[in-house]
């Protein structure tokens, strides 16, 4: 990584990569700004002060960030709550916008105190319910506007009214929906070279104007620079919104952090890069902080525009910029044309997203991991969804770490050791593994776990594994002394085992206990990822084994 702020040695595939983010960034953002309760202009301020900002801050050198569906969810509950108290959304504004700012100050505070260290202990399954439920409310709250109808703002009077919805809809705005939807799944089947999201929100755009349809459209959006809004957020604060205020700071703070966070992973998988925990969340704060000052709805690291970032050429924090400053262009210079958006577009664009962000993956294996850890799962996709998204999240952590410490309790009472996973550096081979390590610890990794695998070790373990010597060519897991493994675990060792396959590095189990062996093979990582011959009971059937293809 350079250590300029801007390095320009890639600026022709910056450009690219930049232009292509900003283009699939621009219907999203509109549509988030809509979901948000706050309009489409707020969605694209937020966009573009987040875009730059976090690029030209952050430390992830791809990031393309901007509103997302996690964090325009916890805008549209605040927006509903901050209006219960005022009686309007102008009259709310002050509190909005306020708690977005305080939710910026709060990241940048969690950079500075290196915060991002303790991200990595939130349990698989409080993340997988959380975000579940968040695409669940995506696509309730939509289906109104999908229909061409005024939405209530919660999931639970959505469903009550759910009736209303054949007997008032506006069939011309179905149909434009579902034509979105069509082109947005079918269009990639064409070409990938352009965004299918641009291309269906232009195309049922220019659809609806020609035939003349009468269907709810977005309306006026402002050209030009926006106007700060910092008098609005030091007034009209009523003393009873203070407690609202700061806690929906503190869930954009910790979310917006989890959401960058991941997506930093995500793009170090792909450029083989390692970006700064910290300085991310505090270019992710001064983004979100001065899209409150904006008038802007707050955002996050963007997993679908960094990927298309860098799969276009992105690869410094140019890229970033030059996605910003691309929707600041379409706000200054067409601005007007997207007064004429369909409403029932956007929600065309919203709800296969929502069914994005569902995790399919941890649903699918309810009835196969942990029951504790299927509990929480489901408990906190109840709560977000029907319920509060603040009790959600620490409903599910509370309930997660009370399971853990009655298993660790109960493993106690068996008198097993539950000891941290060793620094691979500091790791000693084991008697029974000396000759054979000795003759070959150039091309052999041996990992001793000790203890339940959980959600409180898995990050650090990753970042051992997949941090190895590219000479190494085979991982042996010693699984002598693991009790047992929650959901965090089983996904963390097939995500580890996924990454070394990639690297044509083999992974060996040795002396699985019974509850893990069974975990392991009831999501298919033995044998899909793993398969039956490189199961062994004793660390001499694996060596035998490796010296046939070792010594190759």
């Amino acid at each position: 990584m350079s250590s300029k702020i801007l390095d320009f040695k890639n600026i022709k595939g910056d450009f690219t990569g930049g232009l292509v983010a900003g283009v699939v960034a621009l219907p999203l953002a509109l549509a988030f700004g809509v979901q948000s309760g706050m309009g489409a202009t707020a969605g694209l301020y937020g966009a573009i002060m987040v875009g730059i900002f976090a690029a030209l801050f952050g430390g992830t050198q791809t990031q393309a960030s901007g509103p997302t569906g996690p964090m325009t969810v916890v805008a549209a509950a605040l927006v509903t709550g901050a209006i219960g108290i005022t009686g309007s959304i102008e009259s709310a504004m002050g509190i909005i916008l306020l708690s977005f700012l305080l939710g910026g100050v709060l990241q940048i505070v969690f950079g500075l105190i290196n915060i991002a260290g303790y991200v990595k202990y939130f349990p698989y399954s409080v993340v997988s319910g959380f975000m579940s439920g968040v695409g669940l409310i995506i696509i309730i709250l939509q289906l109104f506007p999908f229909a061409g109808l005024d939405s209530a703002k919660s999931t639970v009077a959505v469903i009550q009214d759910f009736p209303r919805i054949f007997k008032e809809l506006n069939i011309y705005s179905l149909a434009l929906g579902f034509l979105t939807i069509l082109i947005y799944y079918l269009f990639p089947l064409v070409t990938k070279a352009i965004p299918s999201p641009l291309v269906a929100l232009i195309a049922t755009s220019i659809v609806a104007y020609f035939l003349g349809w009468d269907v709810p459209i977005i309306g006026e959006i402002p050209s030009g620079i926006p106007s700060l809004q910092i008098g609005t957020m030091l007034s009209n604060i009523p003393p009873e919104s203070y407690t609202l205020i700061l806690e929906y700071a503190a869930v954009f703070a910790v979310l917006g952090s989890i959401d960058s966070l991941l997506t930093s992973v995500i793009a170090d998988n792909m450029t083989k890069t390692k970006h700064n925990s910290n300085r991310e969340l505090i270019g992710q704060g001064i983004g979100n902080m001065l899209a409150a000052i904006f008038g802007g709805i707050p955002g996050a690291g963007a997993t679908k525009g960094t990927v298309v970032n860098i799969n276009a050429g992105g690869t410094t924090r140019i890229s970033g910029i030059i996605h910003g400053l691309f929707l600041l262009a379409v706000l200054l210079g067409l601005g007007s044309l997207a007064a004429y958006i369909p409403l029932s577009v956007l929600a065309g664009l919203l709800i296969p997203i929502g069914f994005k962000i569902i995790d399919t993956k941890g649903l699918k294996h309810l009835l196969r991991v942990p029951k504790a850890d299927a509990v929480v799962l489901i408990l906190v996709l109840l709560v977000t969804t029907f319920g509060s998204l603040i009790q959600a999240v620490g409903i599910g952590v509370a309930l997660a770490c009370i399971l853990f410490m009655k298993k660790a309790s109960d493993l106690g009472e068996k008198g097993i050791v539950i000891e941290t996973v060793e620094n691979l550096e500091d790791e000693k081979p084991w008697q029974d593994e000396l000759p054979f390590y000795n003759k070959y610890k150039d091309k052999i990794l041996i990992k001793h776990l000790k203890g339940p695998l959980f959600f409180g070790y898995t990050a650090h373990l990753k970042n051992q594994i997949t941090s190895i010597d590219s000479k190494i060519k085979a991982l042996i897991i010693r699984m002598d002394e693991v009790p047992l493994i929650d959901q965090s675990g089983l996904y963390a060792l097939e995500d580890i085992v996924f990454d070394l396959k990639q690297r044509d590095v083999q992974v060996l189990f040795i002396n699985l206990q019974e509850q893990p062996m069974d975990k392991l093979r009831s999501i298919d990582i033995i044998p899909d990822l793993v398969a039956e011959t490189h199961i062994f009971e004793t660390i001499k059937d694996a060596f035998d084994s490796l010296k046939l293809t070792i010594e190759k």
